[in-house]
């Protein structure tokens, strides 16, 4: 709120038109400063002369078999260390279920994380996206499955492009509006944010009430490093070391995320470990099944997922021993839009 009473005393606006702009921003999500009516008329040419809303479309959209919807936005103003791009593409998925849908989005065009069995980190990255582009995903998507009368959105992940993590200032902004009694006022409780697992996830979970999700994958140091780089940065004994210093025991949830590959990641020793690993962490596994997109198939980075009876097992064992596991149903693979295949395509 505090940075809208700004721009609002930058225009000559008096500071309560900062609430002003909030309700017709979050609340009522306009698309122009002329829909603004309560503002006067000099204070909307003059908010129109210096700012932009941030509002725009997608530029593509595809349907799934299973109802899943990928949408591809263009983002422009991005700065990067690594890349040239002023512009990029990210995608955003709409997972509808029963009578509620789940929203994935990105919060960087790319990523650095470079993790082997994902399909983003063949993009390379491209720049930061502010906290406008992670809110115009939530915003027009719920608008256009308002208008066509689909499922509302019930919850958020930030799992789409990207490590939220490494962009945290932009996503703790984001996800303050999406929480504050001045915006949409969401429930902590209905948005998850992901991460590998780097340091800035310490300031995550001091400053956000949002569920944490984490990327686990393998709970031996040695093999997780071989195909997620930031087990170099942050081990994985080290995070959850730090997440047991944390109370995970009420509201506020802690998951981990664990794609399975056949003979890789998916055997009785992985099992043992994961239970050594993570005891005395109230938490839970989502194991996820691999899918193989275009890109690994032409490349050397064969990864092949577990079958549905060996995941039916490790599932079983785990939850036997008192971790809490189960298998997430894959959505949206005919337009790779399954976990770790946002890749852009729509792009191409």
């Amino acid at each position: 709120m505090t940075g809208l009473q700004e721009v609002a005393l930058s225009v000559g606006l008096p500071k309560f038109a900062g609430k002003q702009l909030a309700q017709w921003l979050y609340v009522r999500r306009v698309s122009s400063f002329d829909e603004m009516t309560n503002i006067s008329l000099k204070g909307r040419e003059a908010l129109q002369t210096r700012y932009t809303i941030g509002r725009s479309v997608p530029a593509r959209e595809v349907v799934s078999v299973d109802g899943t919807r990928k949408y591809l936005f263009e983002v422009s103003g991005l700065q990067s260390p690594v890349s040239d791009s002023q512009s990029a593409f990210v995608e955003a998925v709409y997972i509808p279920e029963d009578d509620r849908a789940t929203l994935c989005v990105s919060t960087q065009a790319g990523c650095k994380m470079g993790c082997r069995f994902c399909m983003t980190g063949t993009l390379g990255f491209h720049g930061h996206l502010t906290a406008a582009d992670i809110l115009n995903q939530i915003f027009s998507i719920d608008l256009l499955a308002q208008t066509a009368e689909r499922n509302p959105l019930s919850n958020i992940v930030f799992m789409g492009e990207g490590e939220p993590m490494d962009n945290l200032d932009e996503v703790l902004r984001a996800l303050e509006i999406m929480t504050a009694p001045y915006g949409p006022a969401w429930s902590p409780k209905r948005i998850t944010v992901s991460t590998v697992g780097i340091p800035a996830m310490r300031r995550f979970i001091e400053e956000s009430e949002c569920h944490l999700a984490v990327s686990l994958h393998n709970p031996f140091a040695s093999e997780r490093v071989q195909i997620m780089p930031a087990e170099k940065i942050m081990s994985i004994t080290e995070v959850v070391n730090l997440l047991k210093r944390y109370d995970w025991s009420h509201q506020r949830r802690v998951s981990f995320e664990y794609i399975c590959w056949a003979g890789q990641n998916d055997s009785p020793r992985h099992a043992k470990e994961l239970l050594r690993l993570l005891r005395g962490l109230p938490c839970r596994i989502n194991l996820i099944r691999f899918h193989a997109g275009v890109e690994d198939i032409k490349s050397d980075r064969h990864f092949p997922s577990s079958d549905e009876r060996q995941m039916e097992w490790f599932r079983d064992y785990l939850t036997a021993n008192g971790l809490t596991t189960t298998i997430r149903r894959s959505r949206g693979e005919d337009i790779l839009a399954a976990c770790g295949m946002l890749v852009n395509a729509l792009s191409r």
